[in-house]
């Protein structure tokens, strides 16, 4: 099977294509702040991202007509039950108007299905952000204003587990696993037999800091800060997500940098020792969510490469249940492995609803 994997970001696209499991081509497209900032909308920048992909294809030699099937990173969908799901006219028309919101992503299924369908093969999503199995229990808020949302980094985070199982020589539906994805973004989910119970919400505030998110913030002393007349909606957003974490204390998302300050300078390296904490914190409490009966532990993504990070986790939480690495995503993989699961008749695609 020749799959065409598509997968953008807010700066760049990556494109690959797979032979079955194996990756034949890749490339990394970069986009340049001056030629995003052109666009008004994420939705605006659909043909200049289709033009440079098709480019990069034809550079390459790829004739799309021997491709079985096209996937596409998923977006800010309604919420739905995790899986790869076809891209139909209704997904398309909640892509376009950002149901939940403007995201590179969001793109992903719109090119594909374009892709697709000039050849009459299947466009798919899997596992896409808003990836919502919740417990109720899990989306009280402790204020009938509010209630808790399930958005996280689940592409990756069930891969990892996938990977995980068939590792173990273990069903993924037979397991208790916590999935701590930590890059910019940092989410931790509770998977309970193939199904993320719990999960603190990465993007809006939720959950440990990060390189560049405040996570959860004194909810009365932000409170105060809104209505203080010393910022904005826009600034209080950019606070939460894009300058927050280490952005703020540091000016810099760069954790390699960081953690070379911190041998020498004790103000950084406690910061680093609390995100640390902070993260321990939240991998302990998934772990209540199936009572304590956890298999294993799973640390990801980029910071996952941090020997002093992992090893600072795996103190703190190892009593819970054996902690294992898996350094970086590999979000091309992921999304070529859900399209090939359909394709090969071993799970069926889902429709979006």
């Amino acid at each position: 099977m020749k799959i065409l994997v598509i997968n953008p970001g807010s700066t760049s696209t990556k494109v690959g294509i797979y032979n079955d499991e194996t990756l034949i081509f890749d490339q990394t497209l970069r986009h340049s702040i001056e030629e995003i900032g052109k666009f008004d909308k994420i939705t605006d920048q659909y043909d200049f991202r289709m033009e440079i992909i098709v480019d990069a294809l034809q550079k390459a030699g790829t004739d799309i007509a021997e491709l079985d099937a096209v996937v596409g990173q998923g977006g800010l969908l309604n919420p739905l039950e995790g899986g790869t799901y076809l891209v139909t006219d209704g997904m398309i028309q909640d892509l376009k108007a950002g149901v939940q919101g403007q995201h590179a992503s969001n793109l992903g299924g719109l090119i594909s299905h374009a892709i697709a369908s000039k050849i009459d093969k299947p466009a798919f999503i899997v596992d896409p952000v808003v990836v919502d199995e919740f417990m109720e229990i899990s989306r009280v808020s402790g204020h009938p204003e509010f209630k808790r949302r399930s958005i996280f980094h689940a592409l990756n985070q069930k891969a990892t587990a996938r990977k995980y199982c068939k590792d173990a020589g273990k069903s993924y539906t037979d397991l208790n696993l916590i999935a701590a994805h930590m890059g910019g973004g940092i989410s931790i989910g509770i998977h309970n037999k193939g199904r993320v119970i719990d999960a603190n919400n990465a993007l809006n505030g939720d959950g440990p800091f990060t390189p560049e998110r405040s996570g959860t913030l004194p909810v009365g002393d932000l409170a105060a800060l809104c209505f203080s007349g010393k910022v904005t909606h826009d600034e209080v957003k950019k606070m939460i997500t894009g300058k927050g974490g280490m952005v703020g204390y540091f000016n810099s998302n760069d954790l390699r940098e960081i953690e070379e300050r911190a041998k020498t300078d004790p103000e950084a390296k406690t910061i680093l020792d609390a995100m640390i904490y902070q993260i321990s914190k939240e991998i302990a409490a998934m772990s209540t969510a199936v009572f304590g009966q956890v298999d294993a532990i799973l640390l990801t993504g980029g910071l996952a490469y941090s020997d002093y990070i992992t090893e600072g986790i795996t103190n703190r939480v190892s009593h819970i249940a054996k902690v294992h690495r898996y350094p970086g995503e590999d979000e091309l993989g992921a999304l070529s492995q859900g399209a090939l699961r359909v394709l090969r008749g071993e799970e069926d695609a889902k429709i979006y609803k």
